[in-house]
């Protein structure tokens, strides 16, 4: 994408907003839409559907023209993928990718208190960026950590927890607007 050379004053911000006004998306809606998903999605104790792909676990959430999938695979590692879709069509996706450090697989107790605690750091979550949780999240011995780069359009991150001040998970996320011809 861009302005290309020559005479042609388009920049790929005019691209993306002819794009999006086309679909008829609204940021602030996506981002409120978000907000509501992941709320009610893994971190609210969403009910897991059939998943399309064996072996993993999914989640979703619908409110009008908007829908919302969460789909991963694993426990001590689990890489996955959350998409938003608005009248039928995928407008945003995230990639995620960690876990429980490796010392600590095979911890089924501790991993899954360490999960309890990630899901109470994902519901603190910043309302103007909610990818995942927010900048920092205390909670008794547990401490979070997000780091976010971008907006809800491009944007990139790594999250971890420490447990006494001890890293124990970390986990790396990626994502942005999906723009179709």
């Amino acid at each position: 994408m861009g302005g290309g050379t020559g005479s042609c004053p388009v920049s790929d911000k005019n691209i993306l907003n002819f794009r999006l006004e086309k679909m008829k998306i609204d940021l602030k809606k996506l981002n409120q839409f978000l907000y509501e998903a992941n709320a009610k999605g893994y971190a609210g104790g969403g009910k897991e559907i059939k998943a399309q792909r064996p072996k993993f676990k999914e989640i979703q959430y619908r409110s009008g023209d908007w829908y919302y999938r969460d789909s991963y695979s694993g426990f001590f590692f689990a890489p996955g993928q959350e998409i938003v879709y608005f009248k039928n069509n995928p407008i945003w996706a995230m990639a995620y990718s960690g876990g429980m450090k490796e010392k600590y697989h095979g911890d089924v107790k501790f991993a899954g208190d360490t999960f309890s605690f990630l899901k109470n750091a994902l519901m603190a979550m910043d309302k103007r960026k909610p990818f995942r949780g927010p900048k920092s999240f205390k909670e008794g011995d547990y401490r979070y950590e997000s780091k976010v780069i971008g907006n809800i359009k491009d944007f990139i991150g790594k999250e971890k927890i420490f447990y006494k001040n001890r890293l124990v998970f970390e986990q790396n996320f990626i994502g942005g607007l999906i723009i179709a011809k």
